[in-house]
């Protein structure tokens, strides 16, 4: 077969499975105007990211970025739009020899007609195909994005909000699928998490959340606004015919090769329903310790906790600080053939294999505590609950830790300190408290520095002096690190997340000062005595380290 360079590289990275290559052969001999590159982009099998990256490493190409393609057009009149747009290919550079950029630059087929159509050589390089559908546009059209040429094609203007018939109509129309689905398309290429669609009065934004920062996309136009938000209900099985209550559905999806499961959460506001779209990416949830930001002394005792077979591990922090992941991560550390887990959540967020998980449904009476008298006596060795929300959960959780469960479950507190007392106040006595938690881990998530283009810096005496760097810093030289902004990061500097963490172990001296009822400051400094590392020590050390910004940890914690 052709392009066995790419499908190799893509095997290796764990792109493309035996059977997929399967699929594009067999579709190929039906098939004979696409490519196989074409193909894996159009059966949903690759992204055009993960074939433009296969190319590149494959050796031969070099990779074009968003913003190195010409505003002018670089070919001449003699190159047809149409032969262009057919092929995803447009110039890039034109002097000697004529740089051209393809979404295919193996396809000798139209490297050979431009040869014969320009009388020059052909240099090629690979592309994304949106981009040089998109740079086409400027460069040949009215340099307008697609959703606005798709807002043209709906015609909404004798739209009321009440004919819903014609809503549902409108909704299942090829425009505003379209619109949708390159919403979730941006979002999916930018590795956002969320996707925010709020309606005013004379607009409708689209938000992505990358990296725990919320940044504006392109848009459909405000008249749109009904049928986008209906089309997104209607994907999520959700009443479209209800705008006064909110709603929460699922979506399943498959796009850009990749395999999503979206939430979806819709709310009443002035001027329509703002639906906020969480996107879980099954193969982008990496469940492991060390890449999370868990190491060294962290590692070895959150570790050490789990393996110990009865008790209560709590991990706190604010929402979307990393709880759940990390859960899934050590219940994935704890899931072997020996174990029985059970799990009671609200709402399920990752779907694991030999693990029985259970979604509360409050409406119906199964909330935490009326499944967790169940589950007991399902004969469990590990369970997990999503939140311990009230009393009557953490009582039967203690119940179920002093009965030789290990108990795993999260709580929304500032600090690991903190955890203890908020339990206290929920009404948990403290000798049940002290004999059943083994360890509280609090977490915030900071942005990791762009390693293609950090840049080291040497900070001020002030800054030394005043968080205390030497502490944690060997050499005489400090350096610290700031974001720059190159094509890899998309110019923010920043790629990806990871946690910072502080770790309290409860020892002897911890549990008289819980039966003392001590403060959470008391509970705090005397852990620190013992060895504990804060969460922003945790998080100096790693921006001493290179991995993240002394900004990012001061925009997540405090001194203590």
């Amino acid at each position: 077969m052709e392009y066995e360079a790419l499908l190799s590289v893509l095997q290796d990275k764990q792109k493309l499975s035996v059977a997929e290559l399967k699929k594009v052969e067999r579709v190929q001999k039906t098939s004979v105007s696409e490519s196989v590159p074409q193909l894996l982009v159009k059966l949903g099998l690759c992204s055009e990211l993960d074939v433009a990256d296969a190319f590149v490493e494959s050796g031969r190409f070099e990779k074009v970025a968003a913003d190195q393609y010409p505003l002018e057009m670089q070919l001449p009149e003699t190159v047809p739009l149409r032969f262009l747009k057919n092929y995803h290919v447009i110039g890039l550079s034109h002097n000697d020899d004529i740089t051209v950029a393809l979404m295919d630059p193996e396809d000798q087929f139209v490297i050979n007609a431009l040869k014969l159509a320009t009388g020059k050589n052909i240099i090629a390089k690979v592309g994304l195909l949106s981009e040089i559908d998109a740079a086409l546009e400027v460069q040949y059209g009215e340099g307008r994005s697609q959703m606005d040429k798709l807002v043209d094609d709906l015609s909404v203007d004798d739209l009321g909000e009440e004919d819903l018939e014609h809503l549902k109509d409108l909704a299942s129309e090829a425009p505003v699928i379209k619109m949708v689905n390159l919403i979730m398309q941006r979002a999916i290429e930018t590795r956002a998490s969320d996707i925010h669609i709020e309606p005013f009065e004379q607009s409708l934004k689209v938000r992505l959340r990358v990296d725990g920062v919320l940044k504006d996309i392109d848009a459909p136009s405000v008249k749109s606004t009904a049928a986008v938000i209906s089309r997104i209900k209607i994907m999520a099985k959700l009443n479209i015919a209800e705008r006064r209550l909110p709603q929460d559905g699922r979506i399943k999806v498959q796009m850009l090769g990749k395999e999503l499961d979206l939430r979806v959460s819709t709310i009443p506001t002035m001027y329509g329903e703002s639906v906020v779209i969480r996107l879980l990416d099954k193969e982008n949830t990496v469940l492991d310790f060390a890449a999370l930001g868990f190491a060294g002394k962290h590692l070895q005792q959150f570790i050490e906790v789990l393996s110990q077979p009865h008790g209560i591990i709590l991990i706190t922090g604010p929402t979307g600080s990393g709880k759940s992941t990390t859960m899934y991560a050590a219940l994935k550390q704890l899931n072997t053939s020996e174990r029985k887990i059970i799990t009671v959540e609200d709402p399920v967020e990752y779907q694991m294999e030999g693990v029985n998980q259970i979604q509360a449904k409050p409406q119906i009476g199964l909330t935490f505590a009326s499944a967790l008298r169940s589950i007991v006596r399902q004969d469990p060795d590990v369970i997990m609950i999503g939140e311990m929300r009230d009393l009557e959960t953490a009582r039967i959780a203690v119940q179920s830790a002093l009965t030789g469960h290990l108990v795993l479950s999260t709580l929304h507190t500032n600090d690991a300190a903190g955890g203890v007392t908020r339990l206290l106040d929920m009404g948990l006595e403290e000798y049940l408290l002290t004999s059943t938690v083994n360890g509280i881990l609090a977490q915030r998530l900071v942005r990791k520095l762009c390693p293609e283009c950090k840049q080291g810096y040497t900070p001020t005496q002030d800054i030394i002096d005043g968080m205390k760097l030497r502490r944690f810093a060997s050499a005489d030289d400090i350096v610290l690190y700031k974001p720059v902004g190159c094509p890899s990061c998309g110019g923010l500097g920043y790629r990806g997340r990871l946690a910072i963490i502080e770790f309290l172990q409860m020892t002897d001296p911890l549990r008289k000062l819980i039966m003392a009822h001590e403060e959470a400051g008391a509970i705090q400094r005397l852990a620190i005595e013992e060895g504990m590392t804060t969460m922003y020590e945790n998080g100096l050390i790693k921006a001493l380290q290179g991995i993240t910004t002394i900004e990012e940890v001061l925009r997540v914690t405090s001194e203590s």
